[in-house]
């Protein structure tokens, strides 16, 4: 996260505090060139672009998701796209984070099933 700057550096933060807040258990680390916490597996992400930054989970088509803010095509994964610092959602990305983990806990790797 160093190596980001402005409003994409401030958005990647507050994600990694609300991970953190949410579930203090994962382990962070590097992968694929973005931080990715786990627990039983890959949990969620977070990847910056010049002009948005991904929060993406895993297991983003179990999550329950009122606002229909998860996007993406693959089989399991999803994400929310943020274009600006005050589209981060605070409860409602700690409950997709809490989601995740729990399904997690409940189904295994997500990478192996």
């Amino acid at each position: 996260m160093s190596n980001h700057r402005g409003w994409q550096r401030e958005v990647l933060m507050k994600l990694r505090d609300i991970v953190r807040t949410s579930a203090p258990a994962l382990e962070e680390s590097i992968k694929w060139s973005q931080p990715v916490f786990e627990g039983n597996g890959p949990v969620c992400y977070m990847k910056a672009f010049s002009d948005h930054v991904n929060f993406g989970f895993w297991r983003g088509t179990e999550l329950d998701d009122p606002e229909h803010l998860l996007i993406g095509d693959g089989i399991k994964m999803r994400h929310v796209r943020i274009s600006q610092v005050n589209d981060v959602r605070r409860e409602l990305f700690e409950s997709f984070v809490r989601q995740a983990v729990r399904l997690n806990i409940e189904k295994g790797d997500p990478t192996l099933s």
